[in-house]
């Protein structure tokens, strides 16, 4: 094992400004309960672009340094400071999760357990070539899973059965979910249709509906189409689906989901109510994908519910023994029903080119990257 250990980080200092850098670390040393993991594969996520470039501008962002120690630079406006006190003058370890080799276990049976496999992790802090994990934040893989596969073991995997289960737990009996032609999407349509569970796929390109339907998608509904609202209804009448997940957020399509659900659930009422119907409607959103507001028309009663979704705070109300059973589940499955597919890998200096970030920061449907930090 190498004493280099290089990671990158995120920083906003007083000035409003973020800066991107790679930094040499010490090598860590495992406790008993730790290992050390050889980090050979590490996604980027939307969540993991949160961390990374915070409120800063992009679009106007400015690289220097050299081309193995490049460094990005980019105004933060002065609206959003307040909110980032506690990041000033810190320097922020980015990438949620990842996978690769334990090369170093602490004493206990359980760290030395892992000495030598290949682990998924959780917990932060993965883009850097060698990290520190406690065992509870690994995921033994399958005996021939590579880091490749196993690197996205944790935030979309474990975010799609988060849904399912916490549609079972809520007791609803389908599920709507936006922006479905993504790697998370796609996930849960693999799921859905594997556990025999209705799910309303929303998306807004013909090729995404065309995809969806080719992985045997029966309800897929196109909110570019002039027919969309009446498309949405219909599918909410068939199937029955009173919660959704929106990763999208801002905008009127929470509130267009609220008002199909209100109109299926009211078809069959004779009586007219102030109060709307008394079918309980839920949307989560679990994303951001536009930061504008949230526009609510209105016409779905008073019996309705939009509440943020964060991974960790359903696995928590899901309980200990659910998340076992789901983790399990994800290692077993992870090169079918929980495959990513990603189709660019960049080195860590290589994430820090401006070219690089103007194509992942699109978080573009069908383009995903794969941060290789031993490249």
């Amino acid at each position: 094992m190498t004493n280099s250990n290089t990671q990158l980080i995120s920083t906003i200092s007083e000035d409003n400004k973020l800066t991107l850098a790679l930094q040499k670390i010490d090598m860590p040393q495992p406790s008993e309960n730790e290992v050390v993991i050889r980090i050979e594969a590490a996604p980027l996520n939307p969540s993991d672009l949160a961390v990374l470039f915070s409120a800063g501008d992009m679009s106007k962002a400015v690289q220097s340094g050299t081309e193995k120690k490049p460094i990005i630079t980019a105004d933060v406006p002065v609206e959003y400071m307040p909110s980032l006190k506690t990041r000033v003058n810190k320097a922020t370890q980015v990438g949620n999760e990842g996978a690769g080799t334990v090369v170093a276990a602490g004493s206990s049976p359980a760290a030395q357990a892992l000495m030598g496999k290949t682990v998924a992790v959780i917990g932060g802090g993965t883009y850097r070539q060698y990290l520190c994990a406690n065992v509870q934040s690994c995921l033994l893989l399958k005996e021939g899973t590579t880091a490749k596969e196993g690197a996205s073991s944790f935030v979309n995997p474990l975010t799609a059965l988060a849904m399912v289960e916490t549609m079972k737990a809520e007791g609803h009996k389908a599920i709507i979910h936006a922006a479905a032609a993504s790697s998370l999407g796609q996930m849960l349509n693999r799921i859905c249709i594997a556990d025999g569970i209705d799910l309303i796929n929303i998306v807004r390109k013909q090729e995404q509906e065309k995809l969806l339907r080719n992985m045997g998608a029966k309800y897929v509904v196109n909110s570019s189409n002039d027919t969309f609202i009446a498309d949405l209804t219909a599918a909410i009448i068939e199937t029955g689906a009173t919660i959704a997940f929106d990763p999208i957020g801002g905008g009127q399509l929470t509130s267009d989901i609220l008002n199909c659900m209100e109109a299926a659930a009211a078809r069959d009422i004779q009586e007219h109510s102030v109060y709307g119907t008394d079918t309980f409607k839920q949307v989560y959103i679990y994303g951001a994908l536009n930061r504008g507001p949230i526009t609510l028309h209105r016409n779905f009663g008073f019996a309705w519910a939009v509440s943020g979704f964060l991974l960790f705070n359903a696995l928590g109300k899901l309980g200990t023994e659910t998340v076992i059973k789901m983790r399990q589940r994800v290692a077993d499955e992870i090169t079918t029903t929980f495959a990513s597919k990603y189709t660019h890998e960049v080195s860590l200096a290589e994430a820090l080119q401006l070219k690089s970030i103007a194509a992942y920061s699109k978080q573009a449907t069908g383009e995903k990257y794969l941060i290789i930090p031993q490249k």
